[in-house]
């Protein structure tokens, strides 16, 4: 396949509306991530307690216990705008009125208010992220090999967009409006995303006559409600994993998932405290918005693109390795700050290698996820295969702010998140040729 060739894969409008379902994706990570940090930083909060409140997150990692329902279950009141749009649309609903409500709450005053409605947010967002992946993976299920990265590399580029955009305005606005009136705006970017959900088209799928064929294989357990009760669970939970370890085999599968866990844990320790630490370094929240929104958005565009250009020449295992060991050292550019202090020059150095890093990786790890999941089970196996990855990145990750607050040092803080990379980088080099013989390199 030529370098043209590649290009048009990004004429197809279904990659376009990856872009939009990516931007809803990464839109609320700035509500109750970056945004949060910043304003419970300026309340006074320390660096415990500002991670300790991240553990929100977690629901993300325990998603994949209510995405099998998203497969099978049907919306009554939404049905006409398709399964996978009128879940998005919903969820979306309910990000919409908690960030109205999270503007008019006081996170000095109320803390534990805070963080109930903080939850809530994040259990709408993790509902939708099932959602929203099964979306793009129904879209490109039967497509050729190299659509794969080009519809992940949008999924990318769309989740940096609603992190970063978002994300700029908020931290702009911040010091001059104050940080409820930021949420109050915040909530306009939602009414947005909303508008995009209706406009997108649903794809096309085998769901259905897949389900319906596994309803025969399960046909002997229909005589009583009861037993139909137990089909219908066991097809929509038993059967996405018997499904996974089939393909894949069940050693292989189980060393695949180990993998996942580990991959991006490094990069979660980074990502929960970078806000606390370019304050604390003495950055603004002006420059913070210019440089990790603004020039980190236009890095991410960029690099996320011609990551999605050579991982198809490289294959996903390769890729996942470069882009793995880019990433952990990357990370070191972060404890050089921290010891040669606010250089705008180096903050911004630093933003364009760790998005350039993030990039690869991220185009190269979506990519694997999407070829590791079948076609009947696209939400929960997707969901299943996030959830273990986001399992460490929210669970560990909340850990970040003792570890710094423990040890006083920024520095061994920024090495210790490049450590945490090694082990994963490891367990896919010992089965890089056990994996090469997956769907992933077919």
């Amino acid at each position: 396949m030529t370098f043209r060739d590649t290009l048009k894969t990004y004429l197809d409008r279904r990659i376009f509306w990856v872009f939009l379902m990516g931007c809803a994706s990464g839109f609320p990570w700035v509500l109750i991530g970056s945004a949060m940090s910043g304003w419970l930083k300026d309340a006074g909060l320390t660096r415990t307690a500002i991670g300790l409140f991240g553990s929100v997150f977690a629901v993300y990692a325990i998603n994949f216990l209510w995405a099998p329902f998203l497969d099978r279950v049907k919306l009554p009141l939404l049905k006409s705008i398709g399964q996978r749009r009128s879940w998005i649309l919903l969820m979306q609903s309910l990000m919409l009125g908690l960030t109205c409500l999270i503007a008019t709450i006081d996170p000095t005053v109320s803390l534990l208010m805070t963080s109930l409605v903080a939850l809530g947010i994040a259990i709408a967002s993790a509902t939708q992220d099932i959602a929203i992946d099964a979306y793009r993976i129904d879209h490109f299920s039967s497509s050729p090999k190299n659509q794969i990265p080009a519809a992940s590399a949008m999924a990318v580029i769309g989740w940096w967009t609603g992190y970063s955009l978002p994300g700029y305005v908020a931290f702009s606005y911040a010091d001059s409006l104050g940080w409820s009136q930021v949420y109050w705006i915040l909530a306009g970017f939602c009414a947005v995303l909303m508008l995009f959900t209706l406009l997108i088209g649903e794809p096309e799928s085998e769901r259905d006559s897949l389900h319906a064929e596994l309803e025969s294989k399960y046909s002997q357990l229909a005589a009583t409600s009861t037993r139909r009760a137990l089909r219908w669970l066991t097809i929509t939970i038993w059967e996405p994993l018997a499904d996974f370890l089939r393909r894949n085999g069940v050693q292989t599968a189980l060393a695949i998932l180990l993998f996942i866990f580990l991959f991006k844990i490094g990069e979660a320790f980074l990502g929960r405290m970078s806000i606390v630490f370019y304050k604390e370094i003495g950055f603004s929240n002006a420059q913070i918005a210019d440089y990790t929104k603004m020039l980190g958005w236009f890095a991410i565009i960029g690099f996320t693109l011609l990551g999605s250009i050579i991982n198809v020449r490289l294959g996903l295992v390769k890729g996942l390795l470069i882009g793995g060991s880019a990433m952990a050292l990357s990370n070191l550019m972060f404890a050089w700050i921290a010891i040669a202090g606010p250089k705008e020059w180096l903050f911004a150095a630093t933003i364009i290698v760790d998005n350039f890093t993030t990039a690869f990786s991220s185009v190269a790890f979506v990519s694997f996820l999407t070829a590791l999941t079948g076609k009947a089970f696209s939400a929960t196996q997707y969901a299943l295969l996030a959830s273990i990855g986001n399992l460490g990145r929210t669970t560990l990750a909340s850990a970040s702010g003792w570890f710094v607050d423990v040890t006083g040092s920024w520095v061994l803080f920024f090495v210790l998140t490049t450590v945490l990379v090694l082990p994963g980088l490891a367990l896919l080099f010992m089965i890089r040729h056990r994996i090469s013989t997956l769907k992933t390199e077919d």
